[in-house]
């Protein structure tokens, strides 16, 4: 089998540099016994928190704050159990990349059906904003096998400027309400405008990343060119 090549990793939005700070702080100082899959478990159930307290808004506004909560959960979980394995030496770079982004792609599902489901967010627009997500995590990952190069983040916002502007909108919604209005008939909430936003810039980040990918791997294919 031949040997896996580690991408290599850039993480460019706000909170990086302070987030990799905190995080190898903590790394040292979790119990040996856990290990990076426990980390691992642990962000899934934090993502499942957020879909069933999401669900239960429908009962009360209060369980808002178990989302956030929740958003917590999953962020100690997904930062921590990667940066546990390289802090202890122990990385496995196939499994864990493999691993990693199935448990990623399975909480963004989760969450995003959540909010759909709740009485915050039309279930199509929680949809929408999952595609986008989707689609730009895929980018990424071609962006490791093709380029060699990992970035964890589009330009200022990354997965956790993502969870910190949703436990934001989660406390507007848990004090102030939905905030509903009407957009072309539709009855919408502050959640509804907020997502059609996200899923939007996403798109115009993804266009814009995918024509300077593109640049660039012309310049290193030209077209017409014999190949022999």
């Amino acid at each position: 089998m031949p040997e896996h090549k580690e991408s290599r990793r850039r993480a460019t939005f706000v909170s990086s540099e302070a987030e990799k700070r905190l995080l190898l702080w903590l790394a040292p100082r979790l119990p040996s016994r856990l290990l990076p899959d426990h980390f691992t478990l642990i962000g899934i159930l934090g993502s499942c928190l957020v879909t069933f307290a999401y669900l239960m808004s429908n009962q009360s506004a209060g369980w808002l704050w178990f989302a956030s909560a929740g958003f917590i959960v999953n962020w100690f979980g997904d930062s921590l159990d990667g940066t546990v394995a390289r802090v202890r030496r122990i990385t496995r770079p196939r499994y864990g990349f493999y691993l990693d982004h199935l448990v990623d792609a399975f909480s963004t599902l989760a969450i995003g059906i959540g909010l759909g489901l709740s009485p915050y967010m039309l279930l199509s627009v929680g949809l929408a904003v999952v595609v986008a997500y989707l689609v730009l995590s895929i980018n990424v990952y071609l962006e490791s096998q093709v380029l060699g190069d990992f970035r964890f983040g589009y330009g200022v916002m990354g997965p956790t400027e993502t969870r910190l502007f949703l436990i934001l909108l989660n406390t507007v919604a848990a004090t102030l309400g939905p905030l509903p209005f009407a957009a072309f008939g539709v009855g919408a909430t502050v959640f509804d405008l907020a997502g059609v936003a996200a899923a939007a810039v996403m798109m115009g980040m993804l266009a814009r990343r995918v024509a300077r990918n593109l640049r660039h791997l012309g310049r290193l294919e030209p077209p017409n060119v014999r190949r022999d």
